[in-house]
């Protein structure tokens, strides 16, 4: 009982919250001042922030279901649109990854070049060979984070299928919603809290604690400093291993909004009955030209 009066009770107040700090950005935003630092920190991985992202997700969810089902629509074409658009700009890393590989080898089997430089003379970005070999490793992991859900919205995702596909349509809808709400929100929501914790203790210190509450945290502030992790794994290999932290973070909250949508989009199709299927699904295509000439192509093979 003690457990949903507190439930509700941050239901109750998540209003109230988000609009004190929509209100007062200078208190979170302005990190010259180290207290807004510290508050910007703590409140990204407590409990006041979840409640907010939470009572947002069900009042959406809520209005969308009893008075105008549209709202739903519009957030599934509205996130999956994110969704899209930052993949799609994000899988150009793999060419560039490729590109940067040639231009490694060739430099270093045939001209012997000790390093490369890009940018304008006086102020060119000069690193070792090492280095730019090293963060390629960042071209991956870009693709990686932030691909993952642009790729399940374009069903690109391998599935291992044991009962869902002999099931009729609208029990996959319900084992959709079911997923999202009891697999991929609660997983996704755990790795975030972990991850975000994880990358500041590589930007600041002293390292912050997901157990260190508001009070501690704005005390300890007086002594924060940015000490940003610059340690690579060789003397003169890439130092910004940073930005693997920062990328972990955007990857689960590009997941957990995937979630919301597609718990959105399974419900609107479970409703609406077949016809509704793939409604407003934004899936790449080579065109109908290119497809036809595969096919015909796949034809003349066989």
């Amino acid at each position: 009982m003690d457990f949903i009066l507190w439930v509700l009770q941050n239901i109750a107040l998540s209003p109230y919250r988000l609009g004190l700090t929509i209100a007062n950005p200078q208190d979170w935003l302005f990190w010259e001042n180290r207290e807004a630092l510290a508050r910007f920190i703590y409140y990204g991985g407590s409990v006041e922030f979840f409640f907010v992202v939470f009572t947002t997700f069900l009042i959406i969810t809520i209005l969308g279901m009893v008075w105008r089902r549209q709202i739903l629509w519009a957030g599934v074409r509205t996130l999956e649109g994110v969704a899209n658009t930052v993949g799609r700009i994000a899988s150009w890393a793999g060419l560039l990854m490729v590109l940067q590989q040639v231009m490694i080898v060739f430099l270093q089997r045939v001209f012997r070049v000790p390093d490369i430089s890009l940018g304008p003379l006086g102020t060119a970005f000069t690193q070792d060979l090492s280095w730019w070999a090293e963060e390629l490793k960042l071209y991956n992991a870009a693709v990686v984070c932030l691909c993952v859900s642009y790729t399940f919205v374009q069903g690109g995702h391998v599935r291992v299928d044991l009962v869902y596909a002999g099931v009729k349509y609208r029990t996959k809808r319900v084992i959709d919603m079911f997923g999202c709400l009891f697999f991929m929100m609660p997983v996704i929501t755990l790795t975030y809290l972990y991850a975000w914790f994880f990358m500041w203790r590589h930007l600041v210190v002293p390292n912050p604690s997901a157990s260190t509450d508001l009070e501690r945290m704005i005390a300890t502030s007086r002594v924060m400093r940015w000490n940003v992790e610059t340690i690579g794994f060789s003397p003169n290999g890439f130092n910004a291993y940073f930005i693997f932290k920062v990328l972990i973070v955007i990857y689960c909250v590009l997941v957990f909004l995937q979630a919301v949508a597609f718990f959105w989009r399974s419900y609107c199709e479970w409703i609406e009955g077949e016809e509704a299927e793939g409604r407003y699904l934004d899936k790449d295509s080579m065109g109908d030209e290119s497809e036809d000439l595969a096919h015909e192509l796949h034809s003349g093979s066989t």
